[in-house]
């Protein structure tokens, strides 16, 4: 493998990595805005306008966009998060061209035409509407929101129907103007790739970007406190947790670790704990969100409502547990699992394009995979121990959805991690 990255004049990066053992390319543009760049009033509109990149440009309707990169085997998709959007596409080798000027197309030149956006809003209420039929999807939005409180980091991504269908068209066209710029994006590839070609494609196809403007991002604040919603579901659905780690942080790796073996597979503490012994759930895991600036490290379980007043006390046990307890084996396995993580993903074009492109836009450069293994192994028992104390010191969030009519106080829950 080898990894190259070039920053063209108007700060548009270019990263790719040459794998010289497959036939395909996956390309894609990563760009540095998501939900926390929104406005209240245009909550949803990172992801609306992620959409609305597919409907139509000044070359192409919205089924020629689908039909070209269709017509070649390959296949064009996008996703929208709380800190950027990405448009990614998989072709076969031959066809890169096609797939950069595509994603140039529909960056540079959509049209964002009256009828077409009247319909991405249908859309997207009908995608909240489902989305609010999954109380798994639910718990972690309400999660989001009592952790981040009255701020953008605590808004969901989709927005509301109320908001979507109050975005006007020169909304749409304004944000995209306002973030769309060159020294916001990243454009990746993996797999069978040439990168002075791949730059030379870029270079041409995306020679249309906006002026660059400033818009710094409002520092995420976590609060913490506690959310309980009823609604008539077959099980409780809770979610806890504390402030985590940012990328950047020194703990990542140690986090990383830590949530691995505390919560993050069959032979990890809660799942062998309150799964396997005590049979409460069918699922649990533990989970970090890291962000730029911030982060939340938090357990995931639903049970049914008999149950909830033993799964919390239980979760609670097994956090002071973990912090005075870690074994060497432990660590050695958790370590184990995220080396062959990092590993695995180097097989895959698709995993491999979205690791740089993420980096890129984090770090500024791609991590060797040799940086990422040396700090995982240089991870320890003392390490894992310190970590664990640092997340589960803090004001907790505690959110439930369902009949929680036996949720033990907030209070009671708090005294037990502090």
């Amino acid at each position: 493998m080898s990894v190259d990255v070039t920053t063209l004049e108007s700060g548009l990066r270019v990263v790719s990595d040459h794998m010289l053992t497959v036939e395909t390319v996956s390309v894609g543009a990563w760009v540095e805005v998501g939900a926390r760049d929104e406005p209240a009033q245009l909550n949803g509109i990172s992801h609306l306008l992620e959409h609305m990149a597919f409907k139509g440009t000044e070359r192409r309707d919205a089924f020629a966009v689908a039909e070209e990169i269709e017509s070649v085997g390959g296949h064009l998709n996008a996703y929208t998060s709380r800190e950027h959007t990405a448009y990614f596409a998989k072709i076969l080798k031959e066809d890169l061209a096609l797939a950069v000027d595509l994603l140039a197309d529909i960056l540079q030149h959509s049209t964002m035409a009256a009828d077409e956006l009247s319909r991405e809003q249908a859309v997207i209420v009908q995608e909240i509407h489902q989305a609010h039929d999954t109380p798994d999807d639910v718990v972690f939005d309400i999660f989001q929101e009592v952790a981040y409180p009255a701020q953008s980091m605590g808004r969901p991504v989709l927005g509301s129907a109320d908001a979507i269908e109050a975005i006007a068209r020169d909304d749409v066209i304004n944000y995209m103007r306002a973030h769309y710029s060159a020294p916001r994006i990243v454009v990746a590839a993996a797999g069978r790739v040439d990168h002075d070609r791949f730059v030379d494609l870029v270079l041409t196809a995306f020679n249309a970007l906006p002026p660059h403007r400033e818009a710094p991002r409002d520092p995420a604040r976590y609060g913490g406190g506690e959310r309980w919603e009823a609604k008539p579901l077959e099980q409780t659905h809770i979610v806890l947790g504390l402030e985590g780690v940012a990328y950047d942080d020194p703990d990542f790796y140690a986090a990383s670790t830590f949530s691995t073996l505390f919560g993050g597979g069959m032979s990890s503490r809660l799942f062998q704990e309150i799964r396997e012994k005590r049979g409460l759930v069918y699922s649990i895991y533990s989970f970090l969100s890291c962000y730029t600036d911030s982060g939340l490290f938090g357990i995931y379980a639903g049970t049914g409502e008999s149950a909830v007043d033993k799964l919390i006390p239980l979760i609670c046990d097994e956090i002071e547990k973990v912090c005075d307890s870690v074994t060497a084996a432990e660590v050695m396995r958790a370590r184990t699992q995220l080396k062959a993580s990092v590993l695995m993903s180097l097989e895959s074009p698709s995993s491999r394009c979205e690791q740089l492109a993420r980096q890129v836009t984090i770090f500024n450069r791609p991590i060797p995979v040799s940086e990422m293994i040396s700090k995982i192994e240089a991870i320890d028992r003392d390490a894992v121990r310190a970590i664990a104390q640092r997340l589960t010191s803090g004001h907790p969030t505690l959110t439930a959805l369902g009949p929680a009519s036996e949720l033990p106080s907030f209070e009671s829950f708090a005294e037990r991690l502090n």
